[in-house]
């Protein structure tokens, strides 16, 4: 009988622990919609939430990703990375490209150290490619892409310092899921955006959130 009752305990002692790890684990999902200057959606805007909870989003960030040259441009023009991802550059346009990583605010033309000459690609042969690290994050470690062949092409990596870090659609909106229940702060950088903006102070949720920032600045459109 009073084994009976031991293993009876345990059992209970075992369901508690594991209600209390549900409560603590409980987060929520929030949609930013950001705007630019004019009250227009702003895509390619980088969304990073900070939640004051502790979790993990199921959905880690990439560790590698591939940017091409296309057409003379960057594509996609932002990409969003984790600290130390490694980060491919393909040339698929018949003529040469540089690639050039600068940081927002430099001067025009500046490099931070990460530059490659990729040839053109020629027919029936692999696209010329380099590879770089993102091993600083945040804004600080944002790089702006550039071509020293042609001025118009630009582009951006961020590498996030937050998990919960995701880039807007075309329509201006970023959905983070998985945020920890509580208080949250939001930033948001765009390339554009030379000063950083005040971030956003709100409370996430079980139930899905919004929240919208406007942005200073109105991003010139890519064609």
């Amino acid at each position: 009988m009073r084994l009976t009752r031991l293993k009876h305990g345990k059992k209970v002692a075992a369901s508690a622990a594991f209600f209390v790890a549900c409560v603590t684990a409980q987060a929520g999902t929030l949609e930013v919609l950001v705007l630019d200057r004019d009250g227009k959606p702003a895509p390619d805007s980088v969304v990073i939430v900070l939640p004051s909870g502790k979790g993990q989003p199921r959905n880690p960030l990439p560790m590698s990703a591939v940017v091409n040259q296309e057409k003379q441009q960057f594509s996609p023009a932002v990409t969003v990375v984790g600290v130390g991802a490694k980060v491919r550059f393909a040339n698929s346009d018949p003529w040469n490209h540089h690639v050039r990583l600068s940081t927002p605010g430099a001067a025009p033309g500046a490099s931070d150290g990460q530059s490659a000459l990729l040839e053109g690609k020629q027919d029936g042969k692999a696209a010329s490619a380099a590879v770089f690290t993102m091993d600083k994050p945040g804004a600080v470690g944002a790089a702006l892409l550039g071509c020293f062949i042609h001025s118009r092409m630009g582009g951006a990596i961020y590498v996030a310092e937050s998990p919960w870090t995701v880039k807007t659609n075309s329509e201006g909106i970023a959905v983070l899921e998985d945020v920890p229940e509580g208080a949250a702060t939001i930033k948001v950088w765009n390339a554009a955006q030379l000063v950083e903006k005040a971030p956003l102070q709100v409370n996430v949720h079980i139930s899905p959130g919004k929240a919208t920032f406007q942005l200073d600045v109105a991003p010139r459109r890519r064609s």
